[in-house]
């Protein structure tokens, strides 16, 4: 997989997006089939017979795949939108496509990962630390059409400062539920600082 990334540092960035799409989408297509021939070679069945270990096994799929699903489409329906932002003149320090490739991949499945431990925690008001999540996951999805596809590009950064506001939202609540899965969003706060650099330098060259 390394290597496959690698090979997009001199590609346009409308050849790593679709890659990035790719990997998101054939990710949750491995995933699932793994979790099926997985659960039947086990005799797990997907009703209220399975026991709390298949469950728990089965939610950390779940939330893993969701951020994934929602990056792919948003970005999908976004490509027209970057085919023109990569023609355009870009901020200082603006990293190559496959940067932002590998970041998303990973924070998504960082995103999901918490989520998973905090649905499978044990204390009370568990899903609550949930709403943070869901209300980021929103703006995150509707930040890429109104950065690339609509060129709104303050009205994007107004959703990135309120993605990061739930995205710090998210974390305290999850280190409430389990610390581990508070921790693990650090990376994701970090790079939506970056991100946010990137959005407003952005307005300012272009407007």
């Amino acid at each position: 997989m390394s290597l496959l990334l690698l090979s997009f540092v001199n590609k346009t960035e409308n050849d790593a997006v679709w890659f990035y799409i790719f990997c998101n989408f054939y990710g949750i297509f491995v995933a699932v089939r793994i979790s099926s021939e997985c659960m039947k070679r086990r005799g797990f069945a997907y009703n209220s017979s399975m026991n709390r270990k298949q469950k728990i096994d089965l939610s950390y799929l779940l939330w893993t795949l969701l951020p994934l699903a929602v990056g792919g489409l948003s970005a999908l329906i976004s490509m027209d939108g970057m085919q023109r932002n990569a023609a355009l003149p870009q901020p200082a320090l603006q990293p190559p496509p496959w940067v932002f490739v590998t970041a998303w991949t990973i924070l998504y499945l960082l995103m999901g990962l918490g989520a998973g431990l905090v649905w499978n925690a044990v204390p009370r008001g568990k899903k609550d630390a949930l709403i943070p999540f869901y209300a980021q996951l929103v703006l995150n999805f509707l930040w890429s059409p109104l950065f690339f596809a609509l060129e709104l590009r303050l009205a994007a950064f107004f959703v990135l400062l309120g993605m990061f506001a739930c995205a710090v939202w998210m974390t305290v609540a999850f280190y409430r539920v389990r610390k581990s899965a508070g921790l693990l969003q650090i990376p994701y706060l970090l790079w939506l600082c970056f991100a946010g650099y990137l959005n407003l330098a952005a307005y300012l060259i272009n407007g």
